[in-house]
């Protein structure tokens, strides 16, 4: 005999799949239209964005320390969950309360269009994705409820009073007798339902497709530099593996940002602009950009984030613009403080006035590793600042540079308390031996970088458990912005040991041993790592 629960299961679950199905379909066709409009106002995008400047930082360190780059695929999971519960929600309303079933439902993807609005580069064109997801959740909701309606109503109960009831039900177009279960509307109800499913992934991937193709760069010539550096050295990669490459291929270089879709950036219609408190305002196209004094620049750059040990560094040679030279042609007024930068996604980073004007050549960089800048690394242009981590010196698709103070205007992450100015600190970091991995006893190679920008790496010490410290072998000098590769031969024997690593800048400095979590500027402390011998 089956319970009154089961049977009242039985009725409403179909509801829940008719909300779940209409979102899902909703969103589907916001995202496609998303990327014809903006990719970055797709429906999810544009929630997942406003939920990302939304985060308390604690929170976002926690999700980089433990998900690294893959927080915002973890991110978008957790939107999208939320938004299935919530549609669910809004199915089980439908069964009684069909109007206002529709009104919630049109209520989420306002609320969707809402955030697209309001994103710091926002255009007026940024609510159609979300009208589109809205027109769709909704009509796909008053279908499959209709289908539900004609299953109802050719399926009454098995008694006297039901089968009369059926039979002058007007809704009951079946050829079937009262009380008989009416198979044909089940079965219409679950393959429109299946259908509409997988017309939504099929709609949804074709525009993830569309949206997340980068911009290809435009067919040009990088600009040959005033003065060509030699080529780099060749690295320890080779003689001691797994140690960090001397120069990251660009495939391999780390990424962090807040950006949940690459912006598309076409170099015919890119401008930067120099504004705020200078004397001669200016605009640039990217063409007369390239054709300005170019320089190369061996620079390692790491993000704020990183914790002790961690992978958000990477090293390469840039090709850019000297930032000094622009500003001086601008001729920035007494009483600047900071250049505030700001990206064609809206995102803005705040640099020093004087981290830009001094003798350590900050760059609007075209090219990494000898090729135009790839699009998730900042194409056509970004900035990057020896000696300053990522934050406040390396904005990405770089749209304007505005001189003014930290009083007048505050950027992105200094609204949400990171420090204003953020030197990069003094680390070491051992890449081989992996930590907690086992390796056999005899000779093998403790190997791995240390950095110090705009001081440089003088000398890299290990120690082996509670033993002397001992003087590692330094690779190759990029120079003090450059970091430097390093090597120790250990005889290791049987047993647990721990490995500890410290570096002594150019200054003669040596890095502090105080332990400190990324933020508010930057971590600080030894890098350590346990290995097994057996």
């Amino acid at each position: 005999m089956v319970s009154m629960s089961s049977n009242r299961w039985t009725r409403t679950w179909p509801y829940a799949v008719c909300g779940l199905v209409a979102a899902a379909a909703g969103m589907a066709v916001g995202h496609l239209v998303a990327a014809f409009v903006n990719p970055a106002a797709s429906p999810v995008l544009s929630v997942g964005s406003t939920v990302i400047d939304a985060t308390p930082t604690p929170v976002k360190e926690w999700a980089i320390k433990h998900f690294g780059t893959n927080d915002k695929p973890i991110l978008l999971l957790s939107v999208a969950i939320v938004t299935a519960l919530a549609a669910a929600g809004i199915g089980l309303v439908a069964r009684r309360r069909p109007t206002v079933a529709l009104v919630l439902l049109v209520g989420l993807a306002g609320l969707a269009g809402l955030a697209a609005m309001t994103r710091p580069a926002a255009l007026p064109q940024d609510i159609i994705p979300a009208l589109a997801a809205a027109i769709t959740g909704a009509a796909i909701l008053s279908w499959l409820r209709g289908l539900l309606a004609l299953r109802a109503a050719g399926a009454a109960p098995a008694s006297a009073a039901g089968a009369a009831e059926s039979a002058e039900s007007p809704l009951d177009h079946t050829a079937y007798a009262p009380g008989t279960p009416s198979t044909p509307p089940r079965r219409s109800f679950l393959l429109g339902a299946a259908g509409v499913t997988a017309g939504a992934a099929v709609v949804g991937t074709i525009g993830q497709n569309l949206s997340a193709a980068p911009s290809l760069p435009t067919s040009f010539t990088l600009p040959a530099p005033t003065t060509p550096l030699p080529p780099l050295a060749t690295g320890l990669e080779g003689t001691v593996k797994g140690i960090s490459p001397f120069r990251t291929p660009n495939k391999d270089f780390y990424r962090v940002d807040t950006a949940l879709v690459i912006p598309r950036v076409d170099v015919s219609s890119w401008r930067l602009s120099i504004d705020g408190d200078v004397e001669q305002p200016m605009t640039l196209s990217f063409k007369q950009l390239l054709a300005m004094p170019m320089i190369e620049h061996d620079i390692t750059l790491n993000c704020v984030s990183n914790e002790v040990g961690g992978p958000f560094i990477s090293s390469t040679r840039w090709l850019g613009v000297r930032v000094r030279d622009l500003l001086e042609a601008a001729k920035v007024k007494p009483g600047v403080e900071q250049i505030l930068s700001e990206s064609t996604d809206g995102m803005t980073i705040s640099t020093p006035i004087e981290a830009l004007t001094d003798q350590r050549d900050a760059i609007i960089a075209v090219a990494m590793d000898g090729q135009p800048l790839p699009a998730q690394h900042g194409f056509p242009a970004r900035m990057v600042t020896p000696g300053l981590y990522g934050y406040v010196g390396a904005t990405k698709w770089v749209t304007r540079l505005t001189a003014t103070t930290y009083a007048a205007q505050q950027a992105y992450w200094t609204q949400r308390g990171w420090a204003e100015k953020a030197d990069v600190k003094t680390q070491a970091r051992i890449d081989t031996p992996m930590g907690l991995a086992t390796y056999p006893p005899g000779r093998i190679a403790i190997g791995g970088v240390a950095w110090a920008q705009e001081r440089g790496i003088e000398g890299v010490e290990v120690r082996i458990d509670q033993g002397p410290w001992q003087k590692a072998t330094l690779g190759p000098d990029g120079g003090t912005d450059y970091w430097r590769q390093w090597y120790l031969p250990w005889d290791a024997t049987s047993g647990r040991h721990e490995l500890t690593v410290r570096a002594t800048d150019g200054t003669g400095a040596q890095q502090t041993q105080t332990q400190a979590a990324p933020f508010p500027n930057g971590a600080s402390g030894y890098h350590s790592v346990v290995v097994l011998i057996s």
